[in-house]
């Protein structure tokens, strides 16, 4: 674990382990670097680097008007060029591939290829929707046991998910404390995301054909409710050569230690050297 000032003064960790081709992580709205903690056992030999965001993990919070995914990305920036590195490839979960796109149009030089994880210039409604009824709020449960009991219930679109997996997730997503569980996040974030309400949704197919002459790569979920079939279709018509896995038994968002985005993950960095 390391840690980097951004240039507004935030406190930001990332984790940096392996060498060769560097490989950055960036995880979903409300998650941070574990969200890879499945995925690490099956990548090729490279180097992963893991950010935590402003706000969410280990980082520290900031003022709720600078979680954006402009300042995300900026922040991305800022991390590369601590680490002395010209270019990256990109592993974006979610909200992470939202930042790969905005990086795409604005540094594509400071890019090698992205892979996104479930996400895609168009995002369903009803997903988002899902997204504000639970973005900062206290878990309503007491422990670990009893947001674990719960979870194949709520995360719809999910099956075959070994119990255990649901206990690490909300290991990952939730603190254990006298007073209940807490989240890892800072709650405010919800007052950036609630923030968009209202306003014109903007185009996001020009940031995604940014990705021209870069490698790319899809995974995405069966039954997933944020990216939907006709999107994914469209990008796939825009990109014929982009890496693509569908992940059964998956919704948003895939786990990425199930065979088909491993695959596809492996090839895509493979297609990165």
């Amino acid at each position: 674990m390391a840690v980097f000032n951004s240039s507004d003064g935030v406190a930001l960790h990332f984790d940096d382990e392996g060498a060769g081709l560097p490989l950055l992580c960036l995880s979903g709205l409300t998650r941070n670097a574990s969200d890879f903690d499945y995925l690490m056992p099956h990548l090729p030999p490279c180097r992963v680097i893991r950010l935590d965001y402003r706000g969410r993990g280990r980082s520290g919070w900031s003022d709720p008007a600078s979680y954006t995914i402009p300042r995300e990305a900026l922040d991305v920036i800022e991390l590369l060029d601590h680490l002395g590195l010209e270019r990256s490839a990109v592993l974006g979960t979610s909200r992470g591939g939202l930042i790969a796109m905005m990086l795409a149009a604005t540094a594509k030089d400071r890019l090698i290829g992205a892979c996104l994880n479930d996400i895609g210039p168009e995002i369903v409604e009803a997903g988002l929707d899902v997204i504000k009824g639970y973005v900062g709020r206290k878990p309503p449960f007491a422990n670990h046991a009893e947001a674990a009991a719960a979870r194949p219930a709520l995360m719809q679109g999910f099956a075959n998910v070994p119990q255990e997996r649901w206990w690490a997730e909300v290991e990952k997503l939730y603190a254990e404390t006298p007073d209940g569980l807490e989240l890892t996040y800072d709650p405010k974030l919800r007052d950036a995301v609630l923030a968009a309400e209202g306003q014109p949704t903007p185009d996001l197919w020009p940031l995604f054909d940014a990705f021209a002459g870069l490698p790319l790569a899809l995974v995405r979920g069966a039954n997933s409710d944020l990216l939907s079939v006709e999107t994914a279709t469209e990008m796939r018509q825009r990109r014929p050569d982009m890496l693509f896995a569908e992940v059964p038994d998956r919704a948003h968002i895939p786990f990425l230690d199930e065979p088909e985005a491993v695959a596809v993950i492996r090839q895509f960095v493979e297609l990165c050297r």
